[in-house]
């Protein structure tokens, strides 16, 4: 029986950029770095979470999709936050790029998009108060 989701991957086109951005601005934990025959396994997590971010090496634009619209199109991994807006201020104040100039109110709580030094959405959010 399947029992969680262990990893879920980003591609980016510099694995120590990457890192620096995840671990650095965003405040992930790098949890696994290891070279290997197929590349450099590198991970970084929420502190805590049992899930993984892999980041591996591709060329640009993997895993991205053809056509985006504005607002609408999510990114590969969404991240949750208990206070948004101040998370954002602190984000922001670490050289985070955001695709909006603050975080907006929608039916399911607050969000906004981030975006990595390769151009992947970072989707931030935070949940409304009737979701408990």
């Amino acid at each position: 029986m399947l029992t969680k989701i262990m990893y879920v991957t980003v591609y980016v086109t510099d694995q120590d950029r990457a890192l620096e951005f995840y671990a650095d601005r965003l405040g992930l934990e790098k949890r696994i770095d290891h070279p290997g025959p197929d590349g450099r396994f590198l991970t970084v997590a929420v502190p805590g979470s049992p899930l993984e971010i892999i980041l591996w090496p591709h060329a640009p634009a993997a895993g991205q999709p053809a056509e985006r619209l504005a607002g609408a199109t999510p990114g590969p991994v969404f991240i949750e936050s208990d206070d948004l807006r101040a998370d954002f201020e602190v984000l922001r104040e670490r050289g985070v790029v955001f695709e909006q100039p603050e975080p907006e109110d929608y039916g399911f709580g607050i969000r906004i998009e981030a975006v990595d030094p390769d151009g992947n959405r970072i989707s931030l959010r935070q949940r409304a108060a009737w979701q408990g």
